[in-house]
């Protein structure tokens, strides 16, 4: 072998030795953390014990919130206005096959507030009243649809172009 052979050699076995010793001892600074007796689960009891000696002025967390849309249309209760006796704007949620619409009526007139696409679809287009889901594996596969007023109340109106 000759010299300049061995120099290179010699050079990346350093550099190896190097680079794991590097790793072990973040490993090391980092594991310290991960095996923290702060950061383990605590029991029904320990979370007992912690939240009665929290203040009284901590606000109660509530014992069930929605994880997901509600699939069946809801609708806000109306409330008044600041200066008059006109209602607000009623809104609703929506559930189509491609996703989720929440629309209003203001002033009688259908709005779109916003529009979540279902597992699978993907939001195509929003204009004005008028909206379309499409899939994300399938561009033919659509669902197109349109928010009406009807006493007051947003309504889905499915296009004939569309599967919903």
């Amino acid at each position: 072998m000759n010299r300049r052979t061995l120099l290179v050699t010699a050079g990346w076995a350093g550099a190896a030795v190097l680079a794991v010793l590097v790793g072990i001892a973040a490993i090391g600074v980092i594991g310290a953390d991960l095996t923290d007796a702060g950061s383990r689960p605590r029991s029904e009891a320990q979370v007992a014990r912690e939240l009665a000696s929290l203040p009284s002025s901590v606000p109660a967390v509530p014992s069930a919130s929605p994880s997901r849309p509600s699939p069946r249309p809801t609708a806000s209760a109306p409330a008044s206005q600041g200066s008059g006796d006109a209602p607000a704007a009623v809104s609703r949620t929506l559930a189509t096959r491609g996703g989720t619409v929440v629309a209003r009526c203001a002033g009688g007139r259908p709005q779109i507030v916003t529009m979540s696409p279902a597992p699978g679809f993907s939001l195509h287009e929003q204009h004005g009243a008028e909206g379309e889901f499409r899939s994300t594996s399938d561009n033919h596969d659509r669902v197109k649809f349109a928010i009406a007023c009807s006493g007051g109340r947003p309504t889905l109106v499915p296009h004939a172009g569309g599967d919903d």
